[in-house]
């Protein structure tokens, strides 16, 4: 072998060693990393693992039947900074120092909450210990301050040059304030599922679903990738009209305010379709005296009262018990039934015709009535009030609506305190359902609050009027309650909502009105019933030669002097007034006013 060989031999050992050594040294490192670092390589490898992030569906709009909002998630950002970014610290912090004045400027004259000094204070303090997630405003800031502040030379270079970035958080407001928003309902925390009312009711078609993101090192950067995109919630379209809601709202919030009353409920329904027009609860703060909605009272049953005898009559005189023109005697002194005392609020020594028992509302006369012709078998006077559809489960958009309350009475003298409204429970919805059939010519509709569900702008889901029964009477029995309730407005000597020297109550001559008053006396906790304490409640519709609305007013502890048909009677009178001049359903011809076709 010469030289030039064994030299060749030598390049291709000395190549093949280090190969070798190489291989051994990557083999040793490999084994060195699977052993002795595995545990600090795994949490390396945790820390790599994209950061899964949701992203929020935007929860869908509650509008009224115009498409205005009612309810709506409206867009909010918080301002944060991180000091630092190595842009705001080059050339001996050049940007920072050219730009913090304007920036402050800025913050000062479109956020409002700091002046420019406070603003340059904090932002320069944060800067000085190198926060990385400083917050720059106390609260959060609406789309317009946005836009506005991005134009701040400073926030336009962009976040990683700036260090300013903006987080957004979609809030729940609702643009008309209190306007029905015990109905509206209330959601958990700023992203939460509905609590209440139509937010609870209708959660699944308002929250959406959410969509994913991960946090993943790009290009040296951290930066979020959309995985799967959130599909926002759908739209709710209500029956409610924000204009007649105010009308209803500022009438009873007048009334139970001038009464010093505990709280006040009232419910404006169309006649034909059952669609609730308004629906407004108040409540008056222990505190302060100030009211604000707190319960919806709308769906709570309680004792109704006077206006029960209706119910009570319609029943009688379709079971041919009694006629509308049968006399009954009442005196000023009490009626004694067996263990039960009944009083009249108006007492008067005079023979009533059944019509004018409910004009002057006399507990005697329907005690009298309704024992004559129940007693013995009272199982059939509820089971007539059933077959009226009030005992049915009548579906209500509302989460939380109480069922009537009308058993089976164990005695007569319970029969006799059913007949004017004591011993059974109705909520002010359930008992403007029924008198809604009687202006409806007997059929009873039920309450709507939702007519469509709608994803942008078209309709999803439609909802219909619902018939609850197509007749609750015959039209002799609907004839006959139909003049009782005309006088109750309009007989000037016994009606109880009829025009009296202190009072027009519910007479107007703008609208005619037809309807019941009612009152109940309150239960006090540990002393029974209080001839002290009453509930005030007026149900009626109009106008009466061909009903367009059914309106119930309720009352709760006014204080003294108390009437129903000046509370409760005259404040639906005020609402009865403003929704026909705001609807039209008046039209002149020749001076004289008609009824505008339907």
């Amino acid at each position: 072998m010469n030289d030039e060989q064994r030299n060749t031999v030598w390049r291709f050992a000395m190549i093949f060693i280090i190969i070798l050594v190489g291989f051994v040294a990557v083999l040793a490192k490999i084994i060195y990393i699977q052993t002795a670092e595995r545990d600090e390589w795994l949490k390396v490898a945790e820390r790599q693992v994209p950061t899964h992030r949701p992203i929020r569906a935007t929860r869908g709009n509650i509008l009224d039947c115009n498409g205005r909002l009612l309810a709506s998630s409206m867009p909010q950002y918080y301002i944060y900074m991180d000091t630092r970014v190595p842009a705001l610290h080059e050339n001996n912090n050049k940007l920072f120092n050219t730009h913090v004045d304007t920036l402050a400027l800025d913050l000062a004259t479109i956020v409002k909450d700091h002046t420019q000094a406070e603003y340059k204070a904090r932002i320069t303090n944060a800067y000085r210990h190198g926060e990385k997630r400083f917050r720059v405003c106390d609260h959060r800031i609406n789309y317009l301050q946005r836009q506005a502040l991005e134009r701040n030379k400073l926030i336009r270079k962009g976040k990683y040059k700036s260090g300013i970035f903006f987080e957004d958080q979609h809030r729940r407001i609702k643009p008309y304030g209190i306007l029905a928003s015990r109905t509206i309902g209330s959601i958990y925390g700023e992203g939460g599922s509905g609590n209440s009312g139509l937010e609870k009711r209708f959660d699944k078609e308002l929250r959406g679903i959410d969509g994913m993101s991960s946090i993943q090192r790009i290009g040296g950067r951290n930066e979020s990738v959309t995985e799967e995109e959130a599909k926002d919630g759908l739209d709710i379209v209500t029956t409610i009209d924000a204009n007649l809601q105010d009308i209803v709202e500022q009438a009873l919030i007048t009334k139970t305010a001038e009464r010093n009353a505990k709280w006040g409920c009232a419910i404006l329904m169309e006649t034909q379709t059952g669609y609730i027009r308004a629906i407004a609860n108040i409540d008056r703060d222990k505190d302060n005296g100030n009211y604000y909605e707190a319960q919806n009272h709308a769906v709570q049953r309680v004792e109704p009262g006077s206006t029960f005898k209706t119910i009570a009559l319609t029943a009688a005189l379709d079971d041919g018990k009694i006629d509308i023109d049968d006399t009954v005697s009442v005196t000023r002194q009490p009626w004694k039934y067996f263990s039960v005392k009944h009083t009249d609020a108006h007492p008067m020594d005079t023979l009533l015709t059944v019509r004018s028992a409910l004009a002057v509302s006399s507990n005697i006369a329907l005690a009298k009535l309704i024992t004559r012709s129940y007693e013995g078998s009272a199982r059939k006077f509820v089971r007539r009030i059933e077959k009226m559809g009030l005992l049915d489960s009548v579906y209500c958009e509302i989460p939380g609506a109480d069922k009537v309350r009308i058993d089976v009475p164990r005695d007569t003298v319970t029969l006799s305190k059913m007949s004017y409204g004591y011993s059974v429970e109705m909520s002010p919805m359930q008992i403007l359902m029924f008198y809604n059939a009687i202006a409806n010519n007997g059929r009873m509709v039920r309450p709507m609050l939702v007519t469509a569900v709608q994803q942008n702008g078209e309709e999803v889901k439609h909802f219909r009027p619902e018939t609850v029964k197509n007749s609750i009477c015959s039209k002799e029995t609907l004839k006959a309650v139909r003049s009782a309730l005309h006088d109750v407005v309009w007989d000037n000597h016994l009606g109880t909502a009829a025009a009296k020297k202190w009072s027009r109550k519910a007479q107007s001559n703008l609208v005619s009105i037809a309807g019941k008053t009612g009152t109940a006396q309150l239960i006090i906790p540990g002393h029974g019933y209080s001839g002290k304490h009453h509930r005030m409640t007026f149900v009626g519709y109009f106008p009466e030669e061909n009903p367009r609305y059914t309106c119930i007013c309720m009352i709760e502890d006014p204080q003294y002097p108390y009437d129903a048909g000046m509370d409760c009677g005259s404040t639906v009178r005020v609402i009865a007034e403003k929704t026909m001049a705001y609807t039209g359903c008046y039209i002149y011809e020749n001076g004289e006013r008609k009824l505008e076709k339907r």
